[in-house]
């Protein structure tokens, strides 16, 4: 399979630079993948789409302040976007400069607020040693990582909606994009109604914004990110099933963790790196339905979500959205995807 198979034409002016007057004011594509049918919606009809008992599993990942700005010795302009935290006082980070920077050379911060030491390569990533914790050097100078299709620089408004109402643990450099659609209020309706929620952590990297070098998918290596699915997590899921309820993934994040966690077959609680690449073909073995934003053309997003909803039905869907002028991407409208007839008969044979 090649990635050409996965490209759609999207104009510009589709791109959501800013988030909608308040979350939920999105729309929301219902993709019936057993009926073959999409039915156009607003996000604030969700709890139609759900059933008592069904479980939704969020990613409670908290975005970091992930981009600094600086200077070397030479007084060379510097950027580094953060990876992850690789330790106390350091960090994997991405670096733009004019000219790479160089081992054992020191960056500044902050007007000299603070440093940094370059320790080590690692493919395109450079790992830094800072004069403090890392993590807090991030979070007291660092700016909201908007994604690079964002094209604009971020404001007052990102610090509060790139990021969901639910998140907790800090570590991430970009949000879980599908749950930027919740708000308190939802999360209310949703509970009186009887659906259920648990969370697993993954900390998205900064790696998710880079394309593939690759025509056949099947060559590609995705980048490493860090998850947490816990034992209370495998509990909720576990339960759900026994009361023939759905789990329900909120974003693709969640889908790679849940199924990372599954890859030995059983659900069980994960800590650990995933590099899990889903492709069409793949078997699902716990995420019966998908709440998602839509995705850049070629992406390994869109793959992913090509193999839980079907390619083709996927990427009429896509064509769908297009036509009807949907908002694409972070801070764009969202689709329920629920599955072709065969994926729901193959599940319920494991």
């Amino acid at each position: 399979m090649l990635r050409r198979d996965f490209r759609f034409d999207l104009p510009e002016d589709l791109i959501a630079h800013y988030p909608p007057v308040r979350r939920g004011g999105g729309r929301l594509l219902h993709v019936d993948g057993a009926q073959r049918s999409m039915v156009d919606r607003t996000f604030d009809e969700l709890p139609g789409l759900l059933r008592e008992g069904d479980l939704l599993v969020v990613n409670d990942t908290r975005v970091v302040p992930a981009r600094l700005h600086g200077v070397k010795p030479t007084g060379g302009r510097v950027e580094i976007l953060l990876e992850r935290i690789s330790g106390p006082r350091r960090a994997l980070v991405q670096v733009r400069a004019s000219k790479p920077p160089r081992l054992g050379g020191s960056l500044v911060f902050a007007a000299g607020a603070s440093t940094a030491t370059v320790v080590a390569r690692h493919d395109d990533f450079w790992e830094l040693e800072f004069d403090d914790e890392a993590l807090a050097v991030f979070e007291r100078h660092g700016q909201v990582p908007l994604p690079p299709y964002i094209g604009r620089p971020p404001d007052d408004i990102d610090r509060e909606r790139y990021q969901t109402v639910y998140a907790r643990e800090r570590g991430a450099v970009a949000a879980p994009t599908a749950g930027l659609h919740f708000d308190d209020e939802m999360l209310v309706r949703l509970r009186a109604l009887g659906v259920e929620r648990t969370a697993i952590t993954l900390h998205v990297g900064a790696g998710t914004f880079q394309p593939m070098r690759v025509d056949d998918i099947a060559e590609h290596r995705m980048h490493a990110e860090v998850v947490r699915v816990s034992r209370d997590a495998c509990v909720a899921v576990a339960r759900a099933r026994a009361r023939g309820a759905r789990v329900i993934a909120v974003g693709t994040t969640v889908v790679r963790a849940l199924e990372s966690a599954a890859a030995g077959g059983a659900l069980e609680p994960f800590d650990a790196e995933t590099r899990v690449f889903i492709t069409p073909g793949y078997r699902f073995r716990v995420v019966d339905a998908l709440l998602t934003n839509f995705h850049l053309p070629e992406s390994t997003l869109l793959m992913l979500v090509a193999a839980f909803g079907g390619i083709d039905t996927v990427l009429r869907a896509y064509r769908h959205a297009v036509e009807h002028r949907y908002r694409f991407f972070s801070y764009g409208d969202a689709m329920f995807v629920e599955p072709p007839a065969d994926s729901l008969a193959e599940r319920s044979r494991h």
